[in-house]
C-alpha cells in the first residue's frame, strides 16, 4: 500500500465524534472496573499517584503519537506504520508494531469479553429481581458465577456478539452512532452514584485511601502496574488509537482532541473509585477484593437504597454499555486490515476476528474454575493474559511507537501532523523522545531485576 495511497476512506463526522469514540475505547471497563480494583490491590494512593504521573507524562505523548500515525497512514495500523515508515524512508520493518497492536487488541478483548459477559449476567439478575442482603451472599453469588463455566461462556458469548454487530455496520453507521448514545448515558450515572457514594458510604475514608499518599506502598510492582494501566486505560499500544486516528479529518487538532480525552478518562476512573469506595468501606467490604470488586459492592449498595432495584440494573446496563465501547475499539484495528487488505466484507471480517476471540475467551472462561489450579509462575490464564499483553506488551508498544515518532519519523512530518507552536511542540518532543523511553525502559529494567536493584 503506497504512502501517498488516495482511496477513499471514512471520516468520523467532526471532532467531538472523534473525542466521543476515543472516549468511549478508554472509558469502559478499564477506569469503571479496573481502575477500582488495580488501585485496591496495589497499594492505594501510591497506585493513584504513580498512575496520574504517568498518564500526564508519558500517556498524553504516546496518544498523540500513535493518533499522529494513524492520521498520517491513513490505513489499518499495520498500513499506517508502513506507509509512514517509508514516508519516512525507514524500514518497512517498523509495520511489525501495527501486528502486534492488532494482535494484542484480540487477546485483550478475548479476556475483556468474558469480564463483560460477568456484567451481562448481572444486568439479567437485575432484570429477573435479584437481590442480596450480606457481604457473604454478595461475594457468594459472584463466585458461583465463576465456578459456572457454561454461564460464563454464554455471557462471554453474548458481548462477544453485541460487539461484532456493530463493528459490523461501519465507522460512523456502527461505531460512531453507538458511541454518541451511550457514552453521554455513562457519565450521568457515574455523577449518580458518586453521589450516593457521598450520601451512604464512607467518603472521607476512600478519599483518605485514594489520595493519602503512603510512602512505603510505592514499589516496583506498584509502579509497573500503574504504567500498564496507563496504557490499558488510554487504548495504547493495541492498535486502536492508530486505527481511530485513521479516520481523523486533518483539520482536527491532535493535541486538544488528546487532551480532551485524557482528561473524560481520568475523570472517570475517579469518580468510580471514589464512588465504588465510599460504597466499599460503608459495607464494610475489603478493597483488595480484586477482580471481582465492584460484583461484590454495588449489588449489596443497591438492596439497601429506595428503588435499588431499578437504579442497579440501570447501573449495571451501563456498565455494560461502557465495555461495549471499548470492545469496539479492540475489535475495530483487526477488522480494518482484512478488509483493506485482504479485501474482505466489513460484516465477514468483524465475525472472523471476533471468532477468534472468541475462542481464547473459552479458555479464560476454564481459568476461573476447571482450570483453577493450572498455573505458571502463580498465575492462571486470565492472568498471564492481563500481565502479559497490559503491563507488558502495551508498554512496550507504545515504548517503540514512542521511539519511531521522535527519532526515526522525519521531524517536518511530525511538526506538520501535530500543528503546535514552536516551544509547545518543543516540550511534547523533547518528552516524547527521552522522557518516555528512558521512563519505560527503567521501569521495566527495574523489574526484571537487572543491575542488582
Amino acid at each position: 500500500m503506497s504512502a501517498f495511497s488516495s482511496s477513499p476512506r471514512s471520516s468520523w463526522s467532526n471532532r467531538w465524534a472523534y473525542i466521543m469514540v476515543t472516549v468511549g475505547s478508554s472509558v469502559g471497563l478499564g477506569n469503571i472496573w479496573r481502575f477500582p480494583y488495580m488501585t485496591g490491590s496495589q497499594g492505594g494512593s501510591a497506585f493513584v499517584l504513580v498512575y496520574l504521573v504517568c498518564v500526564l507524562l508519558v500517556g498524553i505523548p504516546v496518544l498523540m503519537a500513535e493518533t499522529l500515525i494513524g492520521r498520517r497512514g491513513r490505513g489499518n495500523p499495520v498500513s499506517s506504520m508502513l506507509n509512514v515508515s517509508e514516508e519516512s524512508g525507514r524500514s518497512p520493518w517498523w509495520a511489525a508494531l501495527g501486528w502486534t497492536g492488532m494482535i494484542g487488541a484480540l487477546l485483550i478483548l478475548s479476556y475483556y469479553s468474558v469480564v463483560s459477559g460477568w456484567i451481562v449476567n448481572y444486568v439479567w439478575k437485575f432484570l429477573t429481581g435479584f437481590t442480596v442482603l450480606s457481604v457473604g451472599e454478595a461475594k457468594s453469588g459472584f463466585e458461583d458465577l465463576l465456578a459456572d463455566p457454561l454461564s460464563l461462556a454464554f455471557c462471554h458469548s453474548v458481548f462477544v456478539a453485541l460487539t461484532i454487530a456493530v463493528v459490523a455496520r461501519g465507522v460512523v453507521s456502527g461505531i460512531e452512532r453507538a458511541n454518541r448514545v451511550l457514552m453521554p448515558a455513562l457519565f450521568l450515572i457515574l455523577i449518580l452514584l458518586a453521589v450516593w457514594g457521598g450520601v451512604t458510604g464512607d467518603i472521607a475514608g476512600a478519599a483518605h485511601f485514594m489520595f493519602d499518599f503512603s510512602p512505603e506502598k510505592l514499589t516496583g510492582d506498584v509502579i509497573l502496574s500503574a504504567l500498564g494501566h496507563a496504557f490499558f486505560s488510554l487504548s495504547l499500544g493495541m492498535g486502536a488509537i492508530m486505527a481511530y486516528g485513521s479516520y481523523l479529518r486533518r483539520e482536527t487538532s491532535i493535541f486538544t482532541t488528546s487532551l480532551w480525552v485524557v482528561a473524560a478518562g481520568v475523570l472517570v476512573g475517579l469518580f468510580a473509585g471514589l464512588a465504588i469506595f465510599a460504597l466499599t468501606f460503608g459495607f464494610g467490604i475489603q478493597p483488595t477484593e480484586g477482580a471481582g470488586l465492584i460484583l461484590k459492592t454495588l449489588p449489596l449498595t443497591f438492596a439497601h437504597m429506595p428503588g435499588g432495584r431499578i437504579f442497579g440494573l440501570f447501573f449495571f446496563l451501563l456498565v455494560l454499555f461502557a465495555a461495549w465501547t471499548s470492545a469496539i475499539s479492540l475489535l475495530e484495528p483487526f477488522v480494518s486490515w482484512l478488509t483493506e487488505r485482504m479485501g474482505w466484507r466489513r460484516p465477514l471480517s468483524a465475525w472472523v476476528s471476533g471468532a477468534f476471540s472468541w475462542a481464547v475467551g473459552l479458555l479464560v472462561c476454564l481459568s476461573f474454575n476447571r482450570w483453577e489450579n493450572a498455573r505458571v509462575f502463580g498465575k492462571n490464564f486470565f492472568e498471564i493474559l492481563e500481565f502479559s499483553t497490559s503491563c507488558i506488551a502495551m508498554p512496550l508498544t507504545g515504548l517503540a511507537i514512542a521511539v519511531f515518532v521522535g527519532w526515526r519519523m522525519r521531524e517536518a512530518f511530525v511538526r506538520e501532523e501535530i500543528a503546535l507552536s514552536p516551544k509547545v511542540f518543543a516540550l511534547w518532543y523533547g518528552v516524547l523522545r527521552y522522557f518516555v523511553p528512558l521512563a519505560i525502559g527503567i521501569v521495566f529494567v527495574r523489574e526484571s531485576g537487572f543491575l542488582g536493584w
